[in-house]
């Protein structure tokens, strides 16, 4: 070998060397906690309509523009009515707005819903509920747990309204399982094939008192979307069972919340914040499965989890859920570490306490929308 070989083969086993040192530090800069690179929290709009619905739960963004739908605007869905002498913040089970909001802050009324209206069936009425999503073409569907006066003794089963682009309900789904839709996500495969994944929070939980009973479900619901028509159901699975939920005089109900499908190797994985247990769980095979997984596996259980409602996935796979009884947001691993908190509201006593309900990832995961009940606004922690 000529001296000019051995020194670029110097130089190359350096470079090799210096790459191979390099390994640990680009693989921790890879899994550094979401939640440490978010530093500030901004109020981005009021979600309070004309007609003075409060409590903001749902939150989803908008993937594209159709009709009335602006790819990149948050749409909030409001459970309560508006406030009176008698509910300064409105009654519970009531709510029956959905609110488009752009990430400038600015507002409009994207839906009014009335129960008198409706082209189906929806036990109980109208009262708009976490379970909020957009499907290919504009299809926006939402779930209602209604009450006629805002306490869970009224609160009836309700169903999930599916509405068009222009803010129409076109069709409702209900029975069969549907029984106090509560959370909701969904996977598109195509534009005319999508996946809902729905927690019901009201099985026997009002015969139970403000007892916890073990009935929450999880259900994949399978429709087929065109552009003329209204989405088209073709199958029903429970894929969740057996989980804990219970009456509450100030949530309503407590029980399985915050649902959201894994990324790349755990696509096939629904994960759960499983309220009333204080779990993250998860459903595995939960795309293709025939029978209920039961409660799921455990994927994190206490620690900094304290009631844990929304529940996001980021693009790393790290999970994102609020809790409901602090006002923070945890960051946890597939594996089940918590990695991270971060307190994003405080309002409330005890702070937080509450206040918080749904999330959602912005699209690059440099940030996460998030209602406060509170102070009936979308934020974002940045």
């Amino acid at each position: 070998m000529y001296p000019r070989d051995l020194r670029r083969a110097a130089a190359c086993c350096a470079a090799l060397g210096l790459a191979l040192l390099m390994l640990p530090v680009l693989a921790q800069a890879a899994s550094e906690p979401i939640l440490r690179r978010l530093d500030d929290v901004k109020t981005v709009a009021s979600t309070v309509p004309a007609n003075g619905d409060l409590n903001p739960y749902g939150v989803v963004i908008i993937p594209r523009s159709s009709g009335r739908l602006v790819r990149g605007d948050i749409l909030v869905s409001n459970f309560n009515n508006a406030a009176s002498a008698a509910n300064p913040g409105g009654e519970q089970g009531r709510g029956t707005t959905i609110v488009e909001i752009s990430p400038r802050g600015q507002s409009h009324l994207f839906a009014q819903i009335d129960s008198a209206q409706l082209p189906g069936p929806c036990p109980g009425g109208v009262g708009l509920t976490t379970a909020l999503t957009v499907l290919p073409g504009g299809w926006v569907v939402v779930g209602s747990l209604p009450t006629s006066d805002g306490t869970s003794a009224t609160a009836q089963a309700g169903c999930l309204l599916i509405l068009n682009n222009q803010g129409k309900v076109v069709k409702t789904l209900s029975g069969h399982g549907i029984n106090g839709p509560w959370d909701m996500t969904s996977i598109s495969r195509n534009d005319d094939e999508a996946t809902l994944f729905v927690t019901n929070v009201l099985n026997d939980t009002v015969n139970g008192g403000g007892s916890v009973v073990h009935e929450g479900t999880i259900l994949r619901i399978e429709l087929r979307l065109g552009e003329d028509s209204a989405p088209r159901e073709v199958g029903r699975t429970t894929i969740a069972s057996g989980l804990s939920e219970k009456t509450d005089p100030a949530a309503l109900v407590i029980g399985p919340t915050g649902v959201a499908l894994g990324q790349d190797s755990d696509k096939n994985v629904l994960y759960v914040a499983d309220s009333a247990d204080n779990r993250i769980a998860a459903i595995p095979n939960a795309l293709e499965r025939t029978t209920s997984a039961g409660r799921g596996k455990d994927v994190s259980i206490g620690g900094a989890l304290n009631d844990p409602l929304g529940l996001a996935v980021a693009d790393d796979g790290h999970i994102l859920t609020v809790n409901g009884n602090d006002g923070f947001i945890v960051e946890t691993t597939r594996e089940g570490q918590q990695v991270a908190t971060r307190l994003i509201d405080s309002t409330g006593t005890p702070p937080g306490a509450g206040t918080l309900f749904g999330l959602a990832m912005t699209d690059d995961s440099r940030g996460v929308y998030f209602v406060d009940d509170g102070s009936n606004t979308l934020n974002l922690l940045h």
